[in-house]
């Protein structure tokens, strides 16, 4: 899936809220000024222009660039959401770039980098995961 290996070529790219796009990397907005690199939903919208989608570069715009996929169906490249009430997907904090059902690729939180974490059956991601979108 060429969104997956789009983000996973960024593994080591730093953290920088408000960074990333299309294009790559760049230097972001507020705590993100002084880093280039991705925040999460910059690697997204990275990962997926790489594949020939438009996702958009905010979480709320990629909730709704494609279809909801059960999480039994989860796929490679889907988006995997997080939010602080998953019934409301206007509280959507963060997202993924699933490389399978368990593990996904994504850029996590200031000071840290792009990486590969597992989400499924870590108590936090559980208890947020709000669903999956698989971009058209």
């Amino acid at each position: 899936m060429i969104a997956v290996q789009a983000a996973l070529r960024m593994r080591g790219t730093p953290y920088s809220w408000g960074g990333g796009g299309p294009a790559g990397p760049s230097f972001g907005i507020g705590r993100g000024a002084g880093t280039r690199g991705f925040d999460c939903s910059g690697l997204a919208e990275y990962a997926w222009a790489r594949a020939g989608a438009r996702v958009g570069g905010d979480t709320s715009a990629q909730w709704n660039a494609g279809i909801h996929v059960p999480r039994s169906q989860i796929r490679p490249g889907d988006l995997i959401f997080f939010a602080s009430n998953p019934a409301d997907p206007a509280t959507i904090h963060h997202v993924g770039i699933a490389i399978d059902a368990t593990r996904m690729v994504h850029a996590p939180f200031t000071g840290s980098m792009v990486r590969i974490d597992t989400w499924a059956g870590v108590p936090s991601r559980e208890r947020e995961f709000a669903g999956a979108v698989r971009p058209a």
